[in-house]
């Protein structure tokens, strides 16, 4: 079977220290790291980890328990717990490109990634907003869908990593068309939705009040949800987002789609934080995530959870029989 990749992230994060407890699964087909061999060798060690590291060299069976597939990626510098080292961003973006080379090629059938730390890419002077972005563009798709889902909600993103004063100007009516027919998209045919029922966040406090706190509902976010319910899709209008979230509201919903990062993020995180997964919609392979960051103040000392990797991992393989 082909394998599932899983991109260690940062090094000097957690990213090493949750990988290490996928030798604890047993899964139906390989699940593979991409990583520095001697760094995990050594975060194992740290951690007092007994671990057989094998080189993925295409195995088609998944590995046995205590057992971990790799594959080696060198780091560009040593690597100190805690602290970051530009000099490493190249390391990183390598996981990422072999990840998604693999995937678009058909030699895996996804990744799922551990976190980055985007400001250190940056710092090494190269441009990068997020795994969801690098992801998009290396496919060459015009438009993928940042969703995050616990056992009980799902939220999809109509804008992603962007400053809140650029999120108004951000929502367009071409925007809205694009995200809401990835989402139905994709509702359907990975997650076997056959008639979604999704509910919209208004981008204004109260959802613009009638026009009075605000403009957008009325001018485009409403007329393109009117396009979609004239066609038999089960979508709201925009809702006040400090009331959608209610549990009579959210009962029966199969998504939300709200309009900025930190306007459904936090509702979703605060119900099921380390137990989420970022799933990217849209693309042409599957692609899902940790709901965390690196974590750095944790790197080796072995409180970091792994829970949400396992999550994201459980997730990918399940989409991957669909």
């Amino acid at each position: 079977m082909l394998p599932l990749y899983v991109t260690s992230g940062e090094p000097a994060g957690i990213g090493p220290d949750i990988c290490l407890s996928l030798a604890e699964r047993i899964d139906e087909r390989p699940v593979v790291v991409l990583v520095d061999q001697k760094l995990l060798q050594q975060r194992a060690e740290m951690l007092n980890h007994k671990i057989n590291f094998i080189e993925y060299q295409g195995q088609t069976q998944a590995s046995s328990q205590g057992e971990l597939y790799i594959e080696h990626v060198p780091l560009t510098a040593n690597v100190l717990c805690g602290q970051l080292n530009a000099q490493n961003a190249a390391y990183v973006l390598e996981q990422l490109r072999r990840s998604a080379d693999y995937a678009m090629s058909g030699q895996s059938v996804g990744v799922a990634t551990a976190p980055v730390q985007k400001s250190v890419i940056n710092e090494a002077g190269i441009h990068f907003s997020g795994h969801t972005e690098y992801y998009q563009e290396f496919a060459g798709v015009e438009r993928v869908v940042m969703m995050l889902a616990t056992k009980t909600l799902r939220v999809a993103l109509a804008t992603t990593h962007l400053p809140l004063r650029d999120v108004a100007d951000a929502i367009t009516s071409e925007r809205l068309h694009q995200v809401i027919d990835i989402l139905i998209h994709d509702l359907k045919s990975k997650f076997k939705i056959d008639h979604p029922r999704i509910l919209v966040c208004g981008l204004n406090p109260h959802a613009g009040e009638d026009g009075y706190l605000g403009l957008e509902e009325i001018e485009v976010i409403n007329p393109v949800l009117e396009c979609y319910r004239a066609q038999g899709i089960n979508i709201s209008l925009s809702l006040p987002a400090d009331t959608l979230f209610t549990p009579e509201n959210l009962k029966d919903a199969d998504a939300v789609l709200a309009m900025y990062h930190d306007q459904g993020l936090p509702v979703l995180k605060s119900q099921g934080f380390g137990e989420a997964i970022n799933i990217t919609l849209g693309l042409p392979f599957i692609r899902t995530s940790v709901d965390h960051g690196t974590a750095l103040s944790l790197a080796g000392t072995g409180l970091a959870k792994s829970s949400s990797l396992h999550v994201a991992v459980d997730l990918a393989l399940d989409l991957a029989r669909h």
